[in-house]
């Protein structure tokens, strides 16, 4: 968490990190079934914009994270997230949080780029 609000700050677009966020509270769908379907979800870390909206959701997938059904709980996640415009995040013991840090940078920079409203 510490890593992502280094690199949120770095960015300076006045965004947030929260922890443990249930994508129930951050994406609607009009469909009940899928709605229940990511209702009690959670993402660890969720950047959110200055007006709250979710810009990337960031998933820590420890050494025994892939374990009985957590790859069909990811999947649902990655879908909804990737439906709803918000990009999503892996971050690996191996990999460590350089690569989160480098992404987070990226997308920094194509919202700088967006048009304000």
């Amino acid at each position: 968490m510490y890593a992502a609000e280094r690199a949120v700050n770095t960015a300076d677009l006045n965004w947030r990190v929260m922890a443990q966020v249930s994508l129930g509270e951050v994406l609607a769908c009009g469909d009940a079934r899928a709605y229940s379907a990511i209702n009690s979800k959670r993402v660890d870390l969720l950047i959110v914009s200055r007006s709250g909206d979710p810009i990337a959701a960031i998933e820590y997938q420890g050494h025994g994270h892939y374990q009985g059904t957590a790859a069909a709980r990811d999947a649902v996640k990655k879908e909804a997230l990737r439906k709803a415009g918000v990009r999503y995040i892996e971050v690996t013991p191996d990999g460590g949080t350089e690569e989160m840090v480098r992404v987070i940078s990226r997308i920094a920079q194509v919202e700088r780029l967006k048009p304000v409203p």
